[in-house]
């Protein structure tokens, strides 16, 4: 399993109020959730952002709120893949809970810029940054946490099983 494509980068402490703002809150459709993702952070995005593209941030990405809207938002919004040096515990959990795959690594966090074009290899973990050539090994996904992402969620994991 891969996710390909161009990276848009934020810095520390991205909170979930930020990844989908409060006052959207009120829908829970992915589709209308999408349509105001990052918009307090990057007003940009939502217009630039194009299916497969990855977000790459610094630590603590998630932070804040334990709704699960905002991964959501990011995944309806096209994003095939978050790359953060670490991540909130319970945002980490939701993305997995809803197959959006996100991956830790610190090193990658750091020397990928925005509008870098990024693969991701989630079977080896390996992230290769195809702009400068430099590849980085990050925390792969337990074969379980795979299907999860590949059934696009748990609860399609479950009722498949």
């Amino acid at each position: 399993m891969k996710a390909e494509g161009r990276v848009f980068k934020y810095g520390d402490n991205v909170d979930t109020d930020v990844i989908i703002p409060a006052r959207y809150l009120n829908s829970s459709d992915p589709a209308e959730l999408a349509t105001h993702c990052m918009e307090d952070i990057d007003k940009d995005f939502i217009k630039n952002v194009k299916k497969g593209d990855i977000i790459v941030a610094n630590k603590n990405f998630g932070c804040g709120s334990s709704r699960e809207h905002a991964p959501i938002a990011i995944k309806a919004a096209g994003v095939s893949c978050v790359i953060a040096e670490t991540f909130a515990r319970i945002f980490y959990r939701n993305s997995i809970n809803i197959g959006l795959p996100i991956i830790e690594c610190p090193e990658a966090a750091r020397a990928i810029n925005a509008g870098d074009e990024v693969e991701v290899d989630f079977d080896s973990g390996i992230i290769t940054d195809r702009t400068t050539g430099e590849s980085f090994t990050g925390q792969a996904f337990p074969e379980f946490m795979q299907k999860i992402i590949k059934a696009e969620g748990l609860i399609n994991y479950i009722n498949n099983k």
